[in-house]
């Protein structure tokens, strides 16, 4: 996949749980990303996150660290 669409897609979930309530937004990206994605697109992400974070929402970033 696209890193480009990998990364719109981890920040389109960021936006809908920013919409939820509570402050735990990383921890429930992160068990969306580990529920619902193929550990080959969290495995890209992750190294995604790694040189180009700028263009993920702080909440993706977070969750990347809970996922390693």
């Amino acid at each position: 996949m696209q890193p480009e669409k990998l990364i719109y897609m981890a920040n389109q979930i960021a936006t809908f749980f920013k919409s939820q309530p509570g402050d735990d937004g990383a921890e429930r990206i992160a068990s969306h990303l580990r529920d619902f994605w193929d550990p080959s697109m969290r495995a890209h992400l992750c190294e995604l996150a790694k040189h180009d974070s700028a263009a993920l929402d702080e909440n993706v970033r977070k969750a990347v660290e809970l996922l390693n």
